[in-house]
């Protein structure tokens, strides 16, 4: 399949979940509230990052491109829109990293929905706390391969990042299609590759800068999705109220 056949595939699926969240207000609120707890998590897994150094605009990067829990429909409709200009224009690396963006967006969304309807299982309601009510639906959902297959997809996204930014005279290209996007309404897509080439662009001016960074989330998101699927879910519970800093 072509890549823009795939990112128009990954883009439709997306909406179609969407639309049966609008259909169902019950569960659009239990996405929306899975969202922002994940969301709230990957903060409090990463604050040492957040707060400075280094790697704060990598992780900034991270939780507002990939771990956030706003709504990406603007980018989608412009991914999609562009999908076979992206073919004709880009270099290859570039189209394979906005049909993986395209891939992990779409079963993270699918992978939310199930979430919402495990959120609303019997059993479930208003006044679990959040964290409690998250691992009986993580639980409930499974799935572990799909899990370990987004992580992978989040990894192989940074790391071609960083091949990206070593890509010569690609930043000069992002630079002139500022004009460009913003007529074809395409602001969103080409906010994010500029942010992301210049976020993982100074990294990869350390040296092993950018691998180190990335090699802190695989240790950590990996740690999470072992905890969720094998601890017991009350040493599941106390970690991850404390990473939401939650009071008992």
């Amino acid at each position: 399949m072509e890549a823009a056949q795939q990112i128009r595939q990954a883009v439709q699926q997306v909406s179609l979940l969407r639309q049966a969240c609008e259909a169902d207000a019950p569960l659009k609120a239990a996405v929306i509230s899975v969202k922002q707890l994940q969301a709230r998590r990957f903060a409090g897994t990463y604050a040492d990052l957040l707060q400075g150094g280094q790697y704060q605009a990598a992780a900034s990067f991270f939780l507002e491109e990939l771990y956030s829990d706003k709504d990406y429909a603007e980018r989608d409709a412009q991914f999609s829109r562009i999908a076979g200009a992206m073919q004709r224009l880009f270099p290859q690396q570039v189209v394979a990293t906005a049909v993986a963006l395209a891939r992990l967006h779409a079963l993270t969304e699918e992978l939310d929905h199930a979430m919402g309807k495990a959120w609303l299982a019997p059993g479930a309601d208003d006044t679990m706390p959040a964290h409690v009510r998250y691992v009986q639906a993580w639980r409930t959902v499974g799935r572990r391969p799909e899990r370990e297959q987004q992580l992978s997809v989040v990894m192989g996204i940074g790391a071609e990042m960083v091949r990206l930014t070593r890509t010569p005279g690609l930043r000069l290209m992002l630079r002139m299609m500022r004009g460009p996007a913003a007529a074809a309404d395409l602001s969103s897509l080409q906010r994010f590759l500029e942010t992301g080439f210049d976020t993982f662009g100074a990294m990869a001016r350390r040296k092993n800068g950018a691998e180190a960074f990335l090699d802190t989330v695989q240790e950590r998101e990996a740690a999470l999705i072992a905890m969720l699927f094998d601890a017991p879910a009350v040493a599941c519970e106390t970690q991850l109220r404390q990473t939401l800093g939650v009071a008992r």
